[in-house]
């Protein structure tokens, strides 16, 4: 069974200024983001993990990077995956949220997704088919045990959706908050959803805990 831990990026200047960040550059974490990825290091304590994918823009290195520097862990230990990097929102990039809630497109963005095109940008499908790939590649090296995701908030719903067999259309009732981590297992090609969207919780003990992979009747007795 593979454990796998997705962690959206702490709070940006971007989050801070009410922009759509996209794939601008100069993206760093706001004051705030930076108590939160510190606090993330005693969240994620002694974890061990046998592989780490982040995005390939700067916040997401830097949110984790407390935790690695903490931990000894080397930069090529960890693997800079494409395929986790934040939507292209294309024109959208760089513009005030309040603007583009007025827009028509916002209205499919919100109520139906999965026909999302954003102008030059990337299509929403196309989002979670590239990260539910590079998802599975990662848990392909981790085996039988803890991979660590740092990605981006449209990206982690869009995976969570996958997970759990639901339309994309539905990913908008899925809210990832920055510097959250929520966790999925995966047996045999199915996962299971065990915390979602996780502000507050210390996570060391996923090391060490044994969970079966079936599902049983009444919800099963919990970690061991």
């Amino acid at each position: 069974m593979t454990t796998v831990i997705l962690i959206r990026h702490a709070h940006s200047i971007a989050n801070e200024r009410g922009v759509l960040a996209g794939r601008a550059p100069g993206i760093t974490l706001s004051k705030s983001g930076k108590k939160q990825a510190l606090q993330l290091n005693k969240r994620l304590g002694k974890l061990q993990c046998k592989h780490i994918s982040i995005s390939p823009l700067e916040r997401c290195k830097a949110t984790l990077q407390p935790w690695l520097i903490a931990r000894g862990i080397t930069q090529r230990s960890i693997t800079v995956d494409e395929g986790f990097i934040e939507v292209d929102y294309g024109q959208w990039t760089g513009k005030k949220l309040a603007t583009l809630a007025l827009k028509k497109e916002w209205r499919i963005v919100q109520k139906s997704p999965s026909k999302m095109v954003f102008p030059d940008g990337e299509t929403l499908l196309g989002v979670q088919s590239r990260a539910h790939k590079a998802l599975l590649k990662s848990i392909k090296k981790a085996g039988n045990g803890i991979v660590i995701v740092v990605s981006h908030g449209d990206v982690i719903k869009s995976l969570i959706a996958s997970a759990l067999e639901l339309e994309l259309d539905k990913f908008q009732k899925i809210v990832i908050d920055p510097a959250s981590i929520s966790v999925l297992d995966y047996h045999k090609g199915n996962f299971r959803l065990l915390h979602l969207n996780d502000s507050t919780s210390n996570f060391e003990h996923l090391s060490k805990s044994k969970r079966s992979g079936k599902t049983l009747v009444g919800g099963g007795a919990g970690r061991k």
